[in-house]
């Protein structure tokens, strides 16, 4: 059986969405469409990659412990509720 990990399955998709563009100064700018207010900036293209995902990671933190809607990326949704089962169950 393949051990999932949510969090880190919803993060890849994202970074699979990132769009990067090389400024006149022959720096990078990185962002992610669908996450609103994120953007980067990284001295090489790699620098721009790291800063966007720990950015990217924050962001989804902050957005589930606000309650602020998360985008539903590649069917994961991260906005339901979680089901939780009664503790005689386990």
């Amino acid at each position: 059986m393949a051990v999932q990990f949510v969090l880190t399955d919803y993060t890849s998709q994202l970074m699979a969405r990132a769009v990067y563009d090389k400024l006149e100064d022959g720096t990078f700018a990185g962002r992610i469409p669908e996450c609103k207010g994120v953007l980067v900036f990284g001295a090489t293209l790699r620098a721009c990659e790291d800063e966007l995902r720990s950015t990217v990671e924050d962001w989804i933190v902050v957005g589930l412990k606000l309650g602020h809607p998360l985008p539903v990326i590649a069917g994961i949704d991260l906005n339901k509720e979680p089901v939780r089962e009664p503790v005689d169950a386990v």
